[in-house]
């Protein structure tokens, strides 16, 4: 009994283990946040992203490649000609590729959806509408479609950028030859 009795005195003299505290303050934790009015806790499944309300302008529109409740505006800006030259002579059936240099200067993102369609003049074989290449706001992109030559004559075709909902924007752009018999 004196043995016990001497075991009790030691152990109240003695500190609390710091893994004790840390164990009792894990379980507080737990027992505090487990006492929280309930929330929204979401389950497993399809995630559906919010609608967003119809804009009021045709030019604004709400990204799909961005945040649903930002508004944002389209706009396409034509740099320069990279391949055929306005002018250009070429034959008939021949295939041309054009290229130009574009900026998107709008604050939208261009992604799925958006298009180029012509607009004016022949479609040179082309097909309308085309996808417009991706580009992130505020940086360059190659736009390309390739033509082919009809018969003699002098030939424009333009075109513009389209977003999803089909309201065309920013700069027009075109391909403007003559087909020539080369002989």
């Amino acid at each position: 009994m004196k043995t016990l009795k001497r075991k009790l005195k030691s152990q109240k003299n003695r500190p609390i283990p710091l893994l004790v505290i840390t164990i009792s303050l894990i379980l507080l934790t737990i027992l505090l946040t487990g006492c929280q009015e309930d929330e929204a806790i979401p389950t497993p499944g399809i995630y559906k992203p919010p609608t967003p309300a119809p804009t009021s302008s045709p030019t604004q529109r709400i990204s799909a490649t961005t945040n649903a409740s930002l508004a944002c505006n389209d706009y396409l800006t034509f740099i320069d000609d990279i391949t055929i030259p306005d002018g250009t002579k070429a034959a008939p059936g021949e295939i041309l590729v054009k290229r130009w240099r574009v900026k998107n200067t709008g604050d939208c993102n261009w992604g799925m959806g958006y298009s180029l369609r012509l607009i004016s003049g022949p479609d040179l074989g082309a097909s309308s509408p085309q996808a417009l290449y991706p580009a992130r706001k505020n940086s360059k992109a190659i736009l390309q479609i390739t033509f082919t030559a009809p018969e003699q004559g002098n030939y424009t075709s333009m075109w513009q950028a389209y977003d999803p909902q089909g309201n065309p924007f920013g700069d027009a752009f075109y391909i403007e030859f003559m087909v020539e018999d080369k002989e």
